[in-house]
């Protein structure tokens, strides 16, 4: 059986597709919801979920949260005598998930889509893929939480109709997705984020405010005292929900047998967060930018994740749109209620089987290169994009590059993933190297092909045209190929995007009756067509679908409107 996983930085969830709808799995205790905590005993032994949470402000060294935030990081989670990776405890979550699923469907549970913030990089997305793995399941697809969350709200029984922007805003991240379907197709347009951004940071801002007001002459001790810091958490956490619905809200606690207690009031709590709003907007503004969608061309904004109860929140999204968002959903349960919906859709359910979903790339993946600066001197580490972030997946792009120094014998291409100008700041992935033959400076061309599917698998074809020597590397971790029964089915799919839009039939079609229509002009009519043709061109060398399809249903309605009828 496959189910849908949520896994949330401060909470987890799960839901199959059972008989045409998502059904969420409740948890041993009944809970819909179950804490990403995971704790030790005294004596040892493994805690998860509110045993762990219920643990943490009394035995912070013995508790492990958050550990989301470092999934892809060599950073280990200290809990009692012993380091785990983030991977080892998001594994122990997913592992009480299955179980709880087992229990609450009496079959056993060996699949799951598994949700990820749409922000996360390459690295984080395979240590998500290898919690799965050793938690006991084979991790059939990774889906961007925003875009969980469009099918939990049901877009996919939707008409066609204008694109929505989904707006989640977690315990730990922050993701936007801009959504879009058509010809019964679900198409992320855009996706952007903060991995760094969720309740937590707002939680951190409320135990500020707190402690300014219940102890200004710092009777409580050392303010990274473990035991203090979880107290004030906690305590945080509780007024901050309870701020959703009142104006004002006890923050209290008990600390060596002293009690301390201060009102909070919502006004001074939201100016204390102006910084946390502020960076709300920049993954909101990159969205719309890279789908080149204005905001009144949003039928509707959607919120999920918990941290969109806040007050604050909704207000500011609200002057951030000019309009109220969303919100009827549950937002701690949309998620998950859409990775079951992905879920039915890879086990072929019925119901779902005239739905297709697409993804964007989160990242901009690409190759250091080199470049001479006025004075002649060679720069190296420079990135050169080859799949732009928020190109839609699959995808295959070729970019043509060439040698920077007379008789050169081989041309190295490091792979990276990142925006950074500078490759050091981005995610190295892998490299790949190409024998060329001797001649001078910037005389041999070298084809370099990225090609990247939705699961993470990238290709990368290296081709001298000049000599016909090929390379290929294949970035997917050894674990993830072991463990993957489709990735030769994967591969065959993205070998058939291997063709240069110039190729394509229909485009080589239309630039062909381009060029005969052409030949059968004079004067300014010629050059007038010259230049579209041109154009078109050019859009077909960008390699971005949309375009070249806009681009040449506006050739071929010029072509009809010239000859008087279509070419036959």
């Amino acid at each position: 059986m496959i189910i849908g996983i949520d896994l949330g930085t401060t909470n987890s969830a799960a839901a199959l597709w059972r008989d045409g709808e998502s059904v969420l799995i409740p948890n041993s205790l009944g809970d819909l919801l179950t804490p990403s905590a995971v704790g030790l005993t005294d004596d040892g032994e493994v805690l998860v979920g509110m045993a762990a949470r219920d643990r943490q402000p009394t035995h912070p060294k013995l508790t492990g949260t958050v550990f989301k935030r470092l999934m892809g990081t060599h950073q280990p989670v200290r809990i009692g005598r012993r380091d785990f990776s983030p991977e080892e405890l998001s594994a122990l979550v997913l592992r009480n998930i299955k179980a709880d699923a087992e229990a609450f469907t009496g079959e056993t549970v060996d699949q799951a889509v598994i949700t990820v913030p749409a922000y996360f990089n390459d690295r984080q997305r395979k240590a998500t893929r290898r919690a799965g793995q050793m938690a006991g399941l084979t991790v059939e697809r990774l889906i961007n939480e925003p875009t969980a969350a469009a099918l939990a709200y049901g877009i996919h029984q939707r008409d066609d109709g204008a694109p929505f922007l989904v707006f989640d805003l977690g315990g730990g991240t922050f993701d936007v997705s801009i959504v879009e379907i058509f010809d019964g197709i679900i198409e992320v347009r855009a996706s952007a984020g903060d991995n760094r951004l969720g309740g937590e940071d707002f939680n951190h801002l409320m135990v500020q405010l707190a402690r300014e007001k219940i102890d200004p002459k710092g009777k409580l001790g050392d303010p990274n005292d473990p035991a203090i810091v979880e107290l004030m958490r906690a305590a945080a956490e509780r007024t901050r929900r309870a701020l959703t619905d009142r104006q004002t809200a006890p923050f209290s606690l008990v600390w060596k047998g002293e009690a301390y207690e201060a009102d909070v009031d919502a006004d001074e709590f939201e100016q204390r967060c102006e910084p946390l709003i502020a960076r709300l907007r920049e993954p909101v503004l990159r969205s719309l930018r890279d789908s080149n969608i204005k905001v009144d061309g949003l039928s509707e904004i959607i919120m999920v994740g918990g941290a969109t109860r806040m007050p604050v929140v909704r207000r500011a999204v609200t002057r951030m749109f000019g309009r109220f968002p969303n919100t009827t959903l549950h937002p701690d349960h949309a998620v998950a209620l859409g990775a079951a919906v992905q879920a039915g859709l890879k086990s072929r359910d019925a119901a779902l089987k005239e739905i297709r979903l697409t993804d964007v790339c989160p990242f901009t993946l690409g190759v250091d290169t080199a470049e001479r600066d006025f004075k002649g001197n060679v720069r190296t580490g420079i990135f050169a994009p080859i799949i732009e972030r928020n190109t839609v997946l699959p995808a295959s792009r070729v970019n043509i590059f060439s040698t920077m120094q007379d008789n050169q014998r081989e041309v190295l291409f490091n792979v990276y993933q990142g925006e950074a100008r500078d490759v050091s700041a981005n995610v190295h992935l892998g490299k790949v190297s190409v024998p060329v033959p001797r001649g001078p400076a910037g005389t041999v061309a070298i084809e370099c092909r990225f090609s990247y599917d939705a699961s993470g698998l990238l290709e990368v074809d290296v081709t001298v045209p000049q000599t016909g020597t090929t390379r290929q590397l294949v970035i997917c971790d050894e674990e993830d190929a072991a463990a993957d029964r489709d990735i030769e089915g994967r591969r065959k799919a993205l070998a058939a995007l291997k063709v240069h839009p110039r190729e394509e039939d229909r485009n080589a079609a239309t630039l062909a009756r381009a060029g005969r229509c052409y030949e059968s002009l004079l004067r300014e009519r010629r050059d007038y067509i010259g230049k579209v043709i041109t154009h078109f061109l050019s859009v077909l060398d960008a390699q971005e679908p949309r375009a070249i399809e806009e681009a040449r249903g506006n050739l071929e309605a010029l072509l009809d409107e010239i000859e008087g009828e279509r070419y036959l």
